[in-house]
C-alpha cells in the first residue's frame, strides 16, 4: 500500500476520507471489534447529550441524534454509516504490534493480520488504550476496589459505597455527579484547583490549542486540549457546586488499607477509589522507529514526525479534539501527496 492508517476513530476515518478523495491507495487497520473508535467503550450513562463536544466527520453531518441515547450507540452507528457511505473498508479487529524500517525506504507495519508495507503511515491510535494510573504511597495496601475511567461501568455499581474520585477533568466531574446520587459518600481529589468556565469562545480555543502545540513542537509529552480549556460550567455542574458534591480536596499524602490520609492528619474511609486521571498517547508500537525525544514525546510539525517525514500523527497533541482530528487528517494527506510525488520523480523518501 502507499499508506497504512492505524486506528479508525475520528482521526483515522477523517484521514481515510481524504486519502480516498486523493486517490491514494491505503488500508485502515483498527483493533476494535466494531465501528465507533474509543466511543464504543464508553459507559452507558454517558448519553450523547452529555458529550463534551463532538464534531461531524468531513462530508457527512451527524444530525438529529437523540441526546438521551448512549453516546457509544449514537457515535458507533454514525461511524459505521460513514464507513459505508464512503467505502472505507476498515479491517478489524487487527492489532498492530510494531512499525519498523523496511526495504527501499518503506515502513513495515506488523499486525495480527500480517505485515503491511507502506510508503507512509498515519498513526491515529488516540489514547484510550493507555489509561494513566498515578502511583501514591500505600496504594497497594488498599483493601477496597480500584478502577479507572476506562473501566467505569456507570453509577449503579457504587450504590451505598464510599467513593473517592481522583482527577480534575470532565470525566471526574461526570462520575461524581452520577455516583453521588447513589453512593453513601463521595470525595473529590485533584492535584490543582479546578477552573470552571462559563462559556468558551473561539479565541480561547485557539489559545488552548497553541499551548498544546508548543509542547509537541518541543518534543514533550502532549497534554490534552481539554486539560488547558477548563471545565464547562453548565446547569448540572452549578448544582453540584451548590450541593457540595463538587467540593474539591487536594491530593492525599498516602493511601491506607481503608481509605486515604492527608498531610494535615485528616482521613477519609472509602470502599472504592476511582481514578479519573486521564490517558496517554498510544504510540508504543512506533518505538522501533525511535521517534521519541528526550522530553518523552514525539516532536511534530503539523502532523509530521520531525524525525521521519513518512510518519504522521493525527489525533495527537493539538489535533486530539474531534474538530482538530478532522483538520489534521486533511493536512496529513496533503503532505503525503507531496512525499509520494517526490518519490515518483526520484526525490528523497525520508
Amino acid at each position: 500500500m502507499d499508506v497504512v492508517v492505524i486506528g479508525a476513530g475520528q482521526a483515522g476515518l477523517s484521514s481515510a476520507y481524504h486519502l480516498a478523495r486523493a486517490g491514494i491507495g491505503h488500508v485502515v487497520l483498527d483493533h476494535a471489534p466494531r465501528p465507533g473508535g474509543a466511543w464504543q467503550f464508553r459507559w452507558p450513562s454517558l448519553t450523547y447529550g452529555k458529550v463534551h463536544g463532538m464534531h461531524s466527520l468531513p462530508g457527512m453531518e451527524l444530525a438529529g441524534a437523540d441526546p438521551l441515547r448512549p453516546s457509544s450507540e449514537v457515535i458507533g452507528e454514525y461511524f459505521g454509516a460513514y464507513e459505508g457511505r464512503f467505502g472505507l473498508r476498515v479491517r478489524r479487529p487487527v492489532d498492530v504490534s510494531a512499525v519498523r524500517e523496511g526495504a527501499d525506504g518503506r515502513l513495515l507495519a506488523e499486525s495480527s493480520a500480517g505485515t503491511w508495507s507502506a510508503r507512509a503511515l498515519i498513526n491515529a491510535t488516540g489514547t484510550w488504550d493507555r489509561p494513566f494510573w498515578p502511583r501514591y504511597a500505600g496504594q497497594e495496601t488498599f483493601r477496597g476496589r480500584q478502577l479507572h475511567t476506562a473501566d467505569y461501568p456507570g453509577p449503579q455499581e457504587f450504590a451505598g459505597a464510599r467513593v473517592i474520585v481522583v482527577g480534575g477533568g470532565t470525566s471526574a466531574v461526570q462520575h461524581l455527579l452520577e455516583i453521588s446520587r447513589v453512593a453513601a459518600e463521595t470525595t473529590w481529589v485533584t492535584r490543582r484547583p479546578p477552573v470552571f468556565r462559563d462559556g468558551f469562545g473561539e479565541a480561547e480555543g485557539r489559545a488552548a490549542v497553541a499551548l498544546v502545540d508548543e509542547r509537541v513542537r518541543r518534543g514533550l509529552a502532549p497534554q490534552s486540549v481539554v486539560s488547558v480549556t477548563g471545565l464547562p460550567l453548565n446547569e448540572a455542574v452549578r448544582a453540584g457546586l451548590e450541593s457540595g458534591v463538587l467540593e474539591r480536596r487536594p491530593v492525599f499524602a498516602r493511601i491506607t488499607p481503608t481509605g486515604a490520609v492527608w498531610a494535615d492528619g485528616s482521613r477519609v474511609d472509602a470502599d472504592v477509589i476511582l481514578w479519573a486521571t486521564g490517558f496517554r498517547a498510544a504510540v508504543d508500537h512506533l518505538s522501533p522507529l525511535h521517534l521519541r525525544e528526550p522530553g518523552g514525546g514525539i516532536r511534530v510539525e503539523g502532523t509530521r514526525a520531525v524525525r521521519d517525514e513518512r510518519v504522521h500523527l493525527v489525533g495527537y497533541g493539538p489535533s486530539a479534539s474531534t474538530i482538530g482530528a478532522n483538520r489534521a487528517g486533511g493536512a496529513a494527506v496533503r503532505e503525503i501527496r507531496r512525499l509520494l510525488a517526490r518519490e515518483r520523480v526520484g526525490g528523497p523518501a525520508a
